[in-house]
């Protein structure tokens, strides 16, 4: 936003993107949301792209230690992974 001379206001924090959304709902406020986590919660919210790039996130798994032999742990991290690869999931360069 300090790129094109804009500043935002930011009225509160919240723990995830679902109660970011109940809070729009009822108020004038609004949320920046990752679309292909949230479009099933928007219901009669109105989504509109950003006039903009926003930066991409990172995600990481983060397990102890004793867990790296596990099968069924060894198991879930590959699935996630493999889904994390797909699109709309992009690894950061």
């Amino acid at each position: 936003l300090a790129k094109l001379g804009l500043t935002r206001t930011v009225a509160t924090l919240v723990p995830g993107f679902a109660t970011a959304l109940a809070l729009v709902r009822g108020s004038d406020l609004v949320a920046t949301v990752p679309e292909h986590h949230c479009a099933a919660l928007l219901g009669d919210l109105v989504a509109r792209p950003l006039p903009f790039t926003l930066p991409g996130i990172r995600v990481a798994l983060l397990w102890h230690p004793r867990l790296d032999a596990d099968p069924a742990h060894r198991w879930l991290r590959t699935l996630i992974r493999d889904i994390c690869a797909q699109n709309p999931y992009r690894p950061l360069p």
